[in-house]
Parts: structure tokens; sequence; C-alpha cells
């Protein structure tokens, strides 16, 4: 009697964690204009050894539309790498694919988030057995509380779309090694990184409406820290900033678990998983934008490193796919060219 009851305890169990994961699977957030662009700042000090950089991206909150959660270091997972969130536009909206860490970087939707994301893998550093190793080319990191670095070329451009697909969103599809990534086993945000975008979205200033595309803190050296000791203000906006013609909750798509809601390339978060191993993720591309080469720089520890926008060129911008038969409200459109002041 009693192993029978045990028994149906444990079925019990099994379905609703597994129910609860396919809910957390299916469940993202999905809006009807798109977010501003990337905002042009400097990268903090890296604070030490072991601290991995995730960069900004725009947040959405019901009540306030968006806002801007600041590119921080953390304690990496050993032997992991970041793979960022992003925006894509598709079957009439724009949903938020979130990041996850894992053995290899995903598709973040081509969008150029700087400091080695530069739209495809990632060139800011790599893992070396249980240690990581800084590319001082594109992060900004001190000799002095960091010696595992090493300066690789990495090609930089001024793509500062913050979504893909759409009306002057970035054109890009998963590569073979990213759909390949994106089957491995996953690990959820940090509570850190969790925390940090909490306390981001409880500062008005961090909000689009309010800061018109430019944060005052746009970085942070630790997570959660916002402090004037750690933070980093946007230097400019990443493009021109379109006030939304609706409220965020006229804007929002109710939550649904119907894959009728989610756009193509959208992969649902894989729930947290034991098991990682050590890899190496850097690939590289040819280019058609206009890019420079950094190597062999110096940057003094007590300031911030300029955002380099580098790594792989990024895909091109492109105009609204024809696959679609509505055209996305032109909330944010492709960023203008500018010189690139953030040398």
């Amino acid at each position: 009697m009693n192993m029978n009851r045990t028994v149906r305890w444990m079925l019990l169990a099994a379905v609703i964690l597994s129910l609860s994961a396919a809910s957390f699977a299916q469940v993202f957030v999905s809006v009807r204009f798109g977010p501003p662009a990337i905002p042009i700042y400097a990268q903090p000090i890296c604070p030490g050894p072991g601290y991995f950089w995730t960069p900004g991206y725009w947040g959405w909150n019901d009540d306030g539309g968006y806002y801007w959660v600041p590119g921080t270091w953390v304690i990496a997972p050993v032997g992991m790498l970041w793979t960022p969130g992003y925006w894509g536009w598709g079957g009439g909206f724009y949903a938020w694919h979130a990041g996850y860490w894992g053995p290899h970087i995903g598709f973040y939707g081509g969008i150029n988030y700087g400091f080695g994301y530069g739209g495809v893998g990632f060139v800011g550093g790599e893992w070396r057995g249980g240690a990581f190793f800084y590319n001082r080319s594109v992060t900004n990191v001190s000799v002095t509380n960091v010696t595992n670095v090493y300066n690789r070329t990495v090609v930089v451009n001024e793509n500062h779309t913050s979504f893909n697909g759409g009306e002057g969103g970035v054109a890009a599809r998963p590569t073979a090694a990213e759909e390949a990534a994106a089957h491995e086993q996953h690990t959820a945000p940090l509570a850190a990184q969790t925390e940090h975008e909490h306390l981001a979205s409880q500062n008005k200033q961090n909000f689009a409406s309010e800061n018109h595309g430019r944060p005052a803190v746009a970085a942070t050296q630790r997570a959660g820290d916002f402090s004037s000791r750690s933070a980093v203000p946007a230097r400019n906006a990443g493009g021109e900033y379109h006030a939304p013609t609706m409220s965020p909750k006229e804007a929002r798509v109710a939550p649904t678990g119907s894959k009728g809601n989610s756009n193509e390339g959208f992969r649902p978060f894989t729930p947290p998983a034991k098991g990682s191993s050590t890899s190496n993720n850097n690939r590289t591309e040819n280019t058609s934008s206009r890019s420079e080469s950094h190597s062999n720089q110096s940057h003094p520890p007590s300031e911030s490193r300029s955002e380099p926008h580098s790594a792989p060129p990024p895909r091109s911008t492109a105009p609204k796919p024809s696959s679609h038969p509505s055209s996305p409200p032109k909330r944010q459109s492709a960023p203008p060219k500018e010189p690139h002041h953030n040398k």
C-alpha cells in the first residue's frame, strides 16, 4: 500500500515538473512595436579573473514599455558561454527570445551587441581548460588584475539595430553551428542576472520613454551595482528615437502557449540541465560593411573600454520580408550610419 502510494506521488511530481517546464518553454514576451537601437557606451573594466561580459539589451515592462538592462560582468559557470537574448519580428509582432548559458554560442538574431558579440558567435574570449582568457582587442581588462589575456584582430562594424527581421531589422538566420547549439543542454540566466534585470526595471530613467534610447546607466562593472563607482552612462543613442503611438498595454500581445504566436526561428528556452563541456565558438565571416581592425591595444585600468561593436561582421539590415502579409509598425527604423566615436 505504501509502495503504491509512493509510486503515485512520484508519477504526479513528474507530471507537474514536465508541465511546468513545458509552460516555461512556451510563454514569451511579444510586443507590437520594436525596441530602440542599441545605445553607444563604454565597457567597464573587468573586475577580475572568471568574469564574463553579458551585453546590455532592451527589456519590456507592461506598464512602462521598453527599458534598458545595462551590460554587466558576472562570474561565469566554468566552461559555459553566454548567448544573449534578442527581439525578433514575426507574425505581426516582436517576440523576445531569452538568453542562456551553454557550451557553444547559439543564434542571437545577428544583433551587434559589441564587445565580442558582433552578430555571429563570440570573439571576446575563450575557455582554455578551467580558465577563461580575454581578447584585449575587444574587452576592457587590466593585466594587473587579469593575466589570462591575448590579442586577436577583430572586424568592427557600426550597426546598432536591436531586432531581427521585419522592416529595418537585421536580416539573419541561424547558421548550422547555431542550430546545433540550440539543441544542446542550456542553463538559465544566473540569479545575479535575473536580479540585475529586475533592478533595472525599477528605475524610471532606464525606460526608453524617458531616456529616448540614451540611458543614464548603460553598463555596470558588477551585476546589480548601479552606483556611480560602477555605472557607465551611454555616450549616445544608437539611432533616432521614435516615440510609440500606442501605450505599453495596447502594444502588448497577450501571452499564450500556442504555436501561433511563435515567430520564425524561435527556439524556446531549454530548462536548466546538468553537464557542460569546455568549448570555444569563435567564427569568422566575410563583411560588406565598413570596418577597421584593433590589435595590441593597451587599456588603462582606471578607464572604461569604449564600445568597439566588434566580432564577425553583422548580417545586413534588410527591408520587411515578403513572407509577412502585413507591415510591422514603424516604431524603430534602422539606425543611420554615423562616425564611430567610441575609440
